[in-house]
């Protein structure tokens, strides 16, 4: 191992030719963990305000005409991924995302199609849709894993077993759709095995890609609300920075690092509130790469993703 990994400005130039901006849109879904199905609270992290770059709505051409001026009147940039994020994309029945998926992907300066979702709402016509949209442009699916550890997955109510999130990856594996994880740092009780287990158990399960994220405590949360008992402690730019430089260690580098730090809400961020600062962030984590590559004696690139 010597340390080099792959980030996602490296691997969107390398497949789409150029660099591609993705635009936050929404559909208005909710989530089994909200609507009463699996629970009525959501994730113990997960605030209603909190996927603040999506746009309301469901009129999806013009929730892309407008993503698209704000990052045009900044760079000049020509392909974007549409990118549905907010809560679990696929909990919604199939025409009603055949409709937007398709609206969305025939537009010609969409490069592709990214879905955030739940591993446990992906039935089979589901699938069938993701693989037939595939055939046209790339579709990555991003997973909510979060954690391998059962007892953290039990407290921030994920309401799925491993197992769920293992036979999700294998059914879009098959239809060579690709799959991009997401992680946890920080979470409440959690060592440093549990986070590179994680780690771990989502490389053996064959994801494509991992997103790296700090655990953010969020005011109106769950989390917010053992944070304030004293149940939470959260991680100091130090411990988070040489973490997710430990995580990037064990990362095959064919796997795609997409993200190795979040964004929060300014106004609902409760806690850290260093991790505001994206940029300082950032910085301080390639610093302690250099440190790392020089004390292992191996060259490590610097996440520019």
């Amino acid at each position: 191992m010597d340390g080099r990994f792959y980030s996602a400005s490296e691997y969107y130039k390398k497949v789409f030719g150029e660099k591609v901006y993705r635009l936050s849109l929404r559909l208005g879904v909710t989530c089994p963990n909200r609507d009463g199905t699996l629970d009525s609270k959501g994730c113990v992290f997960c605030s209603e305000g909190s996927s603040h770059f999506a746009e309301s709505g469901n009129n999806v051409k013009a929730q892309i005409e407008n993503a698209k001026r704000r990052i045009q009147n900044k760079t000049d940039a020509k392909k974007f991924i549409a990118y549905f994020q907010s809560y679990t994309t696929t909990y919604l029945p199939v025409e009603t995302l055949r409709k937007a998926f398709f609206e969305s992907v025939n537009a010609p300066e969409i490069a592709a199609l990214s879905v955030a979702t739940r591993p446990d709402c992906l039935p089979g016509e589901i699938l069938n849709l993701l693989s037939e949209i595939n055939e046209i442009k790339p579709v990555f699916v991003e997973l909510g894993l979060q954690s391998s550890n059962e007892k953290s997955a039990e407290y921030i109510r994920r309401h799925y077993k491993n197992c769920i999130y293992e036979n999700a990856v294998k059914d879009l594996n098959s239809r060579g759709i690709n799959v991009i994880t997401h992680i946890i740092i920080g979470l409440p009780n959690e060592t440093e095995t549990d986070v590179l287990n994680t780690v771990r158990f989502a490389v053996k399960s064959g994801t494509d890609g991992i997103k790296l994220q700090l655990l953010h405590i969020l005011k109106g949360t769950d989390l917010y609300e053992d944070y304030l008992r004293g149940k939470v402690t959260p991680l100091t730019k130090s411990e988070y920075c040489d973490l997710v430089c430990k995580c990037i260690e064990i990362i095959p580098e064919n796997i795609v690092i997409h993200r190795i730090t979040g964004d929060a809400p300014k106004n609902l961020l409760a806690e850290p509130k260093w991790s505001a600062d994206k940029k300082s962030v950032l910085n301080a984590i390639n610093r302690k790469l250099k440190e790392r590559s020089i004390t292992q004696g191996c060259s490590l690139k610097l996440f520019n993703g």
